[in-house]
């Protein structure tokens, strides 16, 4: 079956820095099983308040090694440093072999939810931060979007007005906070349209490992969770079967996404590739184990072309 351009999903994973040999490991065999699949990028994230960025650059390096040489993307935040050295980060990112990077405000010393404070020389703003990395780098710029508010949020208007100012300063994609809800994402991708902005809406998916976890971290991001879900995942914890739930989930939610235009998504990984993996094979994008004759493999133009939503 041959599948045009149109039809062919984009795919980005997003991991964190491992902390110790053995969740170095972990992340080394989640990259490996996922590689096949040709992502645009594995991004890597930037510690609460900068903290973790020797060990973001140190990842992006080791992935871009002989050994595994995946495309990468690093995130950089506004949060614990000045402006020179994020600068510097993003330079030691690109010379790693960063395509693309991900620029954000960050959080404060509490992770996600956690109030943020300037540096005295950092960025004062997202924006800000874009317009530098374009003018200091020639990575391509991805920012984050928020289907359902910030917890700063003062209101949706606002949010698409900020979101509208990083587009301006240079982005060339969004990437998405999860959302369990799709009506939620597609709402707010039409919000995003009428406000003039025409780059790519890239869903972010948070594949459901750990559903008590999980309700915890989205509730410090201000993501919802629709009733019927925590119904259907503590009847499925109490048959043992949450991981086969997880994966219906997550591969109905992104099968639904699709059929609605959806051509990208950005898998938030957790180092683990077990149900991301699970998900692609079940929406056929894997190539070494096609489902429908789906294909992944895109320019790197077409990603910035061919995305409606």
């Amino acid at each position: 079956m041959t599948t045009s351009s149109s039809d062919r999903i984009a795919l980005s994973f997003e991991l964190f820095p491992a902390k110790d040999e053995m969740s170095d490991a972990g992340l080394r065999r989640c990259v490996r099983a996922l590689a096949p699949l040709k992502p645009r990028f594995f991004s890597v994230t930037y510690g609460a308040n900068g903290s973790s960025q020797g060990r973001t650059v140190n990842t992006i390096q080791t992935l871009r090694s002989d050994r595994i040489d995946v495309p990468v993307a690093g995130h950089l935040t506004c949060a614990g440093a000045s402006q020179n050295d994020v600068i510097e980060v993003a330079r030691a990112c690109e010379t790693a072999g960063a395509r693309w990077t991900v620029a954000l405000r960050g959080d404060g010393d509490n992770g996600a939810g956690g109030a943020f404070v300037s540096h005295e020389s950092g960025f004062a703003s997202t924006a800000d931060l874009v317009m530098a990395l374009r003018q200091e780098t020639r990575m391509r710029i991805a920012v984050a979007g928020y289907p359902e508010p910030h917890p700063d949020s003062q209101g949706q208007a606002a949010d698409i007005e900020h979101l509208k100012c990083k587009v301006d300063a240079g982005a060339d994609a969004i990437l998405t906070q999860f959302f369990f809800d799709n009506e939620v994402f597609l709402r707010y991708v039409d919000a995003v349209r009428k406000a003039g902005i025409d780059v790519p809406v890239v869903p972010g998916i948070m594949p459901i490992r750990d559903f008590d976890k999980m309700a915890n971290f989205a509730k410090r991001c201000g993501a919802s969770i629709p009733d019927r879900l925590a119904d259907r995942f503590a009847k499925a914890k109490e048959r043992g079967a949450t991981k086969e739930l997880a994966l219906a989930v997550c591969a109905g939610q992104c099968d639904e996404l699709r059929d609605e235009g959806v051509r990208a998504f950005h898998f938030y990984t957790l180092n683990d590739a077990t149900l991301t993996l699970g998900t692609c094979q079940a929406l056929g994008l894997d190539p070494s184990n096609p489902v429908d004759g789906g294909g992944i493999d895109q320019s790197e133009s077409d990603i910035l072309e061919s995305i409606s939503a």
